[in-house]
């Protein structure tokens, strides 16, 4: 004999399926979701020694430039969080941010910050995950960092 369920069980279990599903999209992409903050309100001095900011600017979140390179970071979020990578993003240029006062861009550009607040990079077209990886390699306090973890 095969058990079955009440017709109220199968309803109220029903009714969860629609909040268990977006959970479990959301847990699939933790990197993504720490990755990348909005920018209109981010100050840079936040991440002094802490964090290597990617700022990506756009006139508009519709720019495909800015799809593609959010596209590209997002994919692989894991490497970018390792090196300690915080994605931000502005695409409102009357907003007049604090991060578009500082870096001044025009339409799309990518900006790579140190951790020590210095712009490190300025490009005008989006960069894939493994070209900014391998420039964060080769800064100074990166070496140290990975020096520092084989010690351990």
């Amino acid at each position: 004999m095969k058990p079955s369920l009440s017709p109220a069980l199968t309803f109220v279990l029903a009714s969860f399926l629609p909040l268990i599903q977006p959970l479990a999209v959301f847990a699939a992409e933790p990197e993504a979701s720490a990755l990348v903050q909005a920018g209109e309100t981010a100050d840079l001095g936040s991440f002094l020694w802490l964090k290597r900011p990617v700022v990506v600017f756009a006139d508009s979140p519709q720019d495909p430039r800015f799809k593609e390179q959010m596209d590209r970071l997002t994919a692989e979020a894991d490497a970018l969080l390792d090196r300690d990578v915080v994605v931000l993003t502005d695409t409102d240029p009357a907003a007049r941010s604090q991060l578009r006062q500082k870096l001044r861009p025009r339409g799309f550009m990518l900006v790579l910050v140190g951790k020590d607040g210095g712009v490190k990079l300025r490009k005008p077209h989006p960069w894939t995950v493994r070209e900014l990886t391998r420039s964060i390699d080769k800064f100074p306090d990166r070496l140290r960092e990975v020096e520092e973890r084989r010690e351990k």
